[in-house]
Order: structure tokens, then C-alpha cells, then sequence
């Protein structure tokens, strides 16, 4: 069993973190999970998405952070704002494991976002208290997810209408490598939502740039998929998180 708590990091309602931790004390400190939901940014979309995947891995064993954060639409987000969410609420964690108040391991932090979750998970990850990152469908190439008109309009709604080449390169995990930190890149080959070829050629320049970067690749799965709990990537993905980062 699990108990779960909801912790603020901020004033603004959206920040705040569903905490999920294993009842059996006996364990810690427990390795750390920070999950952050997909959605194309925006705030028709919340960090319930992340719910079966946090109990799951509280199940295992792992302290569970599901992370909220001000999204696109009337919530306040966007550029770069949201991005700054996730620093804030990494660095809140980071510093709490030092001082002991949350029974992590600080040497075992795991950040594992999906979609857009992904894109704040590789983008935040350098820096912070993640010791490694899982990249569930993640948006890594913001001009081409914007040329090709993904999530019908995200990225402007993220960026902005009229943003400059800067921040393009700012905002793209596959424009920051290296980041210095082990990466597991999980796409499904049926993805309709984003392409499985961003995330052949994320992991293939991570490699290029020096990451420990890794790519599996889901057959037949659709976007959703990769954060089933009962989908046969997980075991994968799991044995992954078991060793990385320690």
C-alpha cells in the first residue's frame, strides 16, 4: 500500500505535487520517481494523467512526486514560465532530500515525463536533483513539431504566435545536449500524436553529443500506451529505472 499527500510549492494553485509514498518504512529511503504529465502544455490537461503510473510505482517501492505546473490556456503558462514550474518544484525536492524531510534517496532521482511532460523532464533535468531521465513519447524538436502543426497548434500556444529563432533553441531538448545526465527514450511505432522519428533522432544526437542514451521502441503502440502500467514496455522501462541514476 501507498499513502498520498498534496504539497504546495508555490502560491499560484498549479503549483503543487501529489505525493505518493510507500507505507513500508522499513525500505527507505526509497528511490525517487518525478512524473510530469503530457498535454501539449496546455490546461485542458492535469496531473491526474499521471495516476496509475504514481501508484504503480509507489507499489515498487519508489517515493512518487507527480509534479503539476502552470499550463497554456487560463492557467498562466507557457514560455517560460511552465518550465520554470518544474525547476522550482526539482529544486524544492533536491533541497528536502538533503535536509531528510522526504525518505528519498538523492543519489536515485528519476524524472520520467510523458509528451510535453517529457520535453519539461529533458529540459529541467541538467542542473537539478535528477540523476536520470525517462522520456515517455517526449516533444525533444520544437521546429518541427510546430512545422508539422503538432497538438493543432501547440507550440505557438507554448512559444508564442511570433517567437524568435532563440526561443526555439531555448525551448528544445534536442538544441541543449548534451545534458550530461542517463536518458531512456520510450516511444510507441504507432504514435500518431508525435512521430517515433523525433525520438530516433533525439537519442541518435544525445549519443552523438556524448549522452548514455538509450531507445526503446513500443510495437504497434499508440501515444498512450507508453504510460500504461500494464503495457509490456514497463517491464523495460522498470528494470531501466532500477539501476539508472545510482
Amino acid at each position: 500500500m501507498a499513502s498520498r499527500h498534496v504539497f504546495a510549492y508555490g502560491e499560484h494553485p498549479s503549483r503543487l505535487v501529489h505525493i505518493h509514498q510507500p507505507d513500508d518504512d522499513d525500505r527507505a529511503p526509497f528511490p525517487v520517481a518525478v512524473l510530469l504529465h503530457g498535454g501539449w502544455w496546455r490546461d485542458a490537461h492535469d496531473l491526474r494523467l499521471m495516476d496509475p503510473l504514481a501508484a504503480e510505482l509507489a507499489e515498487a517501492g519508489w517515493l512518487v512526486w507527480n509534479v503539476e505546473y502552470r499550463r497554456t490556456g487560463g492557467d498562466g503558462g507557457g514560455w517560460p514560465q511552465t518550465l520554470d514550474d518544474v525547476r522550482g518544484a526539482l529544486d524544492l525536492l533536491g533541497a528536502r532530500l538533503e535536509e531528510g524531510a522526504e525518505p528519498g534517496d538523492p543519489g536515485r532521482v528519476v524524472a520520467v515525463g510523458h509528451s510535453a511532460g517529457g520535453h519539461l523532464a529533458l529540459l529541467a533535468a541538467p542542473g537539478s536533483a535528477v540523476t536520470a531521465v525517462v522520456g515517455l513519447a517526449p516533444v525533444t524538436d520544437l521546429r518541427a513539431a510546430a512545422e508539422a502543426g503538432l497538438g493543432e497548434g501547440a507550440v505557438a500556444d507554448f512559444l508564442g504566435p511570433h517567437a524568435a529563432d532563440s526561443a526555439f533553441a531555448a525551448a528544445a531538448p534536442l538544441e541543449r545536449l548534451p545534458l550530461g545526465l542517463p536518458q531512456l527514450i520510450v516511444h510507441g511505432d504507432a504514435d500518431q500524436r508525435v512521430p517515433v522519428a523525433h525520438s530516433r533522432a533525439y537519442t541518435a544526437a544525445a549519443r552523438a553529443a556524448g549522452d548514455a542514451a538509450d531507445l526503446v521502441e513500443a510495437a504497434g503502440a499508440d501515444h498512450f500506451a507508453v504510460i500504461d502500467p500494464a503495457h509490456e514496455v514497463w517491464q523495460a522501462v522498470g528494470e531501466w529505472m532500477a539501476t539508472a541514476g545510482s
